[in-house]
């Protein structure tokens, strides 16, 4: 058995940090899904351009709301904010050639969540081990 190495002040700040950008991005995603269930504008007219119609924005509403909780769980952070990256990946590729919606939002969520999975990324590492049964 491996033990911890010794925090610094450096690392200490750093999780700080990470912990109130994972709040932050939790809250984002919050918001988001709220716009999703209630159909607010753009919301709803973008989901309308993919033609998939209301039954996919409630999904992903439900998928940004469990996502939110996640970013909030020690354990499930890192996969979390992973998931965001996928997320929002797509919805950058869609703002960009369906809807020609505005895609800086979505991309700093994008960015935002990268910079949360990496900062997890042992964490991520550890949850796929103990999934994985190794």
């Amino acid at each position: 058995m491996t033990t911890a190495p010794p925090r610094t002040i450096g690392s200490r700040a750093a999780g700080i940090a990470l912990w109130i950008l994972q709040i932050a991005v939790a809250g984002f995603f919050l918001m988001s899904a709220v716009a999703k269930f209630t159909g607010a504008e753009p919301s709803a007219s973008t989901f309308e351009a993919i033609g998939l119609g209301d039954w996919f924005r409630h999904l992903i509403g439900v998928l940004e709301v469990a996502g939110a909780v996640a970013l909030l769980v020690p354990r499930l952070a890192g996969a979390a904010a992973l998931a965001f990256v996928g997320l929002m990946a797509g919805a950058v590729l869609i703002e960009a050639f369906v809807s020609g919606g505005w895609i800086v939002l979505p991309l700093v969520a994008l960015l935002l969540s990268a910079v949360i999975a990496w900062g997890r990324r042992q964490d991520v590492a550890r949850l796929w081990a103990a999934v994985a049964g190794r």
